[in-house]
């Protein structure tokens, strides 16, 4: 009986065995499971974590950027601004300062006796005697507002004709070949016919600037217009730009830089046209120019009086070109991104 009792409880205890062992492979399989649901939890914290940290850097990097950009910014702008005085002023001041020295040289050389070629002193001594005298002041103020109505009415009467030229056909066959051969024209051969029609009057000089300008500012307009893409206007007319609402919205826009360097070019023409005129004509109803200056120059066989009359005539020219048409070049080609 005893050893059937033992038989019957090592069974037992075999059979309880068996059954902790599922328990105990269940657990781990529990604990696993449990870890599964931790790691998930855990790692969309950590997410959570980098995301802000990523979100707080980039803020953090873009904080940084944008102050850079204001420093370029203002560095550009200041290297900008200063760039562009020195561009304005340097390379001009260099050609003059070289000019005068290869002219002292060959004054120095002796090649021409100095009745014919005087020294920059003497140009200087003899413009400054100008502007003493009063001469100089009244010569450059009449001159320049002659040139200044003359180009005015020249812009308000090439612009529509340059207008109508570029955009219709048989206009442009008729009239365009005539602007190019007025265009071409001396405006010197200008002057005695206008002198016989009006006499040694203003009317004169204005007769004459307009004939030696109109053409040019109207093939400037004619070349900006062939230039602008047929798009643009399909554009304007779907937009509702006709008529001349779409010259002013549209063509006039799209054609500025070309129209520019016409105006540029026909102010060339009015002041030489002017100055010719100035030089061949004098009378007292066409007041002290800087033409009657250097014609005055001429009859006394002055020569360093020549050559300051023509310093005055480069000066306005120089200064009506840098201080009107390169600004207005440089702001038009900026704007579109071309500087």
């Amino acid at each position: 009986m005893t050893g059937a009792r033992e038989s019957v409880e090592a069974e037992e205890a075999v059979e309880a065995e068996e059954r902790q062992e599922p328990e105990e492979r269940q657990e781990p399989e529990a604990s696993e499971e449990a870890e599964t649901l931790v790691e998930p939890s855990q790692a969309a914290q950590t997410e959570a974590t980098e995301t802000t940290d990523a979100a707080d850097a980039t803020d953090a990097l873009k904080d940084v950027e944008a102050g850079l950009d204001a420093l370029e910014t203002s560095a550009e702008r200041e290297t900008s601004r200063l760039a562009t005085v020195l561009r304005a002023v340097y390379p001009p001041l260099l050609a003059v300062l070289l000019i005068i020295a290869v002219w002292q040289v060959l004054y120095v050389a002796k090649i021409w006796p100095d009745w014919k070629l005087p020294g920059p002193s003497e140009v200087f001594t003899s413009l400054k005697a100008a502007f003493s005298s009063g001469d100089a002041w009244p010569s450059v103020g009449h001159s320049a507002e002659h040139g200044a109505i003359g180009f005015g009415a020249s812009v308000a009467i090439g612009t529509p004709l340059g207008l109508l030229v570029g955009r219709f056909r048989l206009i442009r066959a008729g009239v365009g070949p005539i602007l190019s051969g007025l265009q071409s024209l001396p405006s010197v051969a200008w002057v005695p016919p206008a002198l016989m029609f009006f006499g040694p009057e203003p009317a004169m000089l204005y007769g004459v600037v307009l004939l030696g300008a109109v053409p040019s500012i109207a093939v400037g307009v004619v070349s900006g217009l062939d230039q602008v893409p047929p798009l643009y206007l399909r554009v304007g007319r779907n937009l509702g730009a006709r008529g001349l609402a779409s010259v002013r919205y549209v063509l006039l826009p799209a054609a500025l830089p070309g129209y520019l360097a016409g105006l540029r070019q026909g102010w060339a023409f009015a002041w030489r046209s002017l100055l010719a005129a100035e030089i061949i004509v004098q009378s007292a109803d066409l007041g002290h120019s800087l033409g009657f200056l250097l014609k005055n120059a001429q009859d006394s066989n002055d020569m360093a009086g020549a050559f300051a009359a023509i310093v005055l005539i480069l000066a306005v020219g120089v200064a009506v070109n840098q201080l009107l048409f390169v600004p207005l070049e440089r702001r038009v080609l900026r704007s579109r991104g071309l500087a």
